[in-house]
């Protein structure tokens, strides 16, 4: 997968103003459990996070608190668990791997009042869904990366694919793996 696949960005109108469609598969439900390829780039792929080096990559400041973050994504979201990842010098590479509820004995709260605007509660994250666990990582990284560097933003999407099968998935960790021989920056 080619990363400017990753920035493809379709926009429409709501009321009268351009806003990004998302980029989701809308028949999945991506809180029930799965396996998922995603790549997070920085904006205008500006390398932040350091450099290849002799097929290695050399982390920046920057760069360690990505990795950091991203390494420690299990003791924050208790159904998050990770396999192959790489921090490269504009963008993330890593497999998520999303445990249904149920596997976890995660609870899901409902609330019985009236939702106040149904359209935005329709539109967002879901608690448990890929979603906001890729939400809360680009904002713990933004925050810290912004104390050493105040021009650091995200692109403002990020790509997924749905791992469908251990041959994909043996595909996927070889590419991540491979990524920084490849890197022709």
């Amino acid at each position: 997968m080619h990363l400017s696949a990753a920035i493809n960005i379709m926009c429409s109108l709501f009321r009268n103003k351009y806003r990004n469609e998302s980029s989701r598969l809308n028949v999945h439900d991506y809180s029930s459990g799965g396996k998922y390829f995603i790549t997070i780039c920085t904006q205008k792929m500006i390398p932040y996070f350091g450099n290849i080096l002799c097929k290695q990559m050399k982390m920046s400041e920057s760069g360690k608190i990505a990795y950091d973050f991203w390494y420690e994504l299990p003791e924050h979201f208790s159904f998050v668990s990770l396999d192959e990842f790489v921090v490269m010098p504009n963008h993330i590479h890593g497999i998520v791997i999303i445990q249904s509820p149920a596997a976890v004995g995660t609870l899901h709260a409902t609330s019985l009042q009236p939702v106040p605007n149904e359209f935005m509660s329709y539109i967002s994250p879901k608690p448990g869904s890929l979603a906001t666990v890729i939400r809360s990582y680009k904002s713990a990284v933004s925050k810290n990366v912004h104390l050493i560097d105040s021009d650091f933003s995200w692109h403002p999407r990020y790509y997924d694919h749905i791992i469908r099968s251990d041959r994909e998935l043996d595909r996927i960790r070889k590419y991540i793996i491979n990524n920084p021989y490849k890197w022709d920056g």
